[in-house]
């Protein structure tokens, strides 16, 4: 009886399940990260950002960390331009900041911060990977933000709200680098 039960389980729980993904594997079906992006790029040059802000170091920190995030969390391999199958270009437009809370002295108690940028994804040819908005820019560029915040009570600084935006809008961008459903 517990031979019976014992074959049972290994039936349920082992190979039922490989063969299912045998079955779906051989239905043209794909599993894994690899198949939320295109197989037909396999590398991106990224190119240090421009910037209009007067912040220092804000482009470079936001290059790396895009980079980071290409290589960690798609398929593509960031290499330099004369091998590379797209550039992948930004530019930061705009960054403000203000305060939201103050207490009664007027002292701020919590300031937001906005990081705009506009990127473009195209491939040797310069022709566009990706449309990045439901209504294109007139150059194909895709635009994306990040809100971040300072709460100095916190102990928080200027540094930690911007890398709060930073990491965001690397997220954002390998997400628009995805292959649409």
């Amino acid at each position: 009886m517990t031979r019976l039960i014992f074959l049972i389980f290994l039936y349920f729980c082992i190979l039922f399940p490989c063969l299912f993904l045998a079955g779906c594997i051989g239905l043209g079906y794909q599993v894994g990260a690899k198949t939320l992006f295109g197989q037909d790029i396999q590398t991106v040059y990224v190119p240090i950002f421009q910037s209009d802000s007067f912040n220092r170091d804000l482009a470079e920190r936001l290059t790396e960390a895009v980079c980071k995030r290409i290589e960690s969390r798609s398929s593509y391999k960031v290499v330099s331009r004369p091998t590379a199958d797209s550039i992948l270009e930004g530019q930061i437009v705009a960054q403000s900041k203000g305060v939201t809370i103050v207490n009664n002295y007027s002292d701020p108690r919590e300031i937001q911060g906005m990081l705009n940028i506009q990127i473009k994804w195209r491939d040797r040819r310069n022709n566009d990977l990706r449309q990045f908005d439901a209504i294109p820019w007139h150059d194909g560029s895709g635009r994306a933000s990040a809100t971040g915040y300072l709460v100095p009570e916190y102990g928080q600084s200027e540094l930690t709200m911007e890398q709060q935006q930073i990491d965001n809008i690397a997220d954002q961008i390998v997400g628009m680098m995805e292959i649409p459903w």
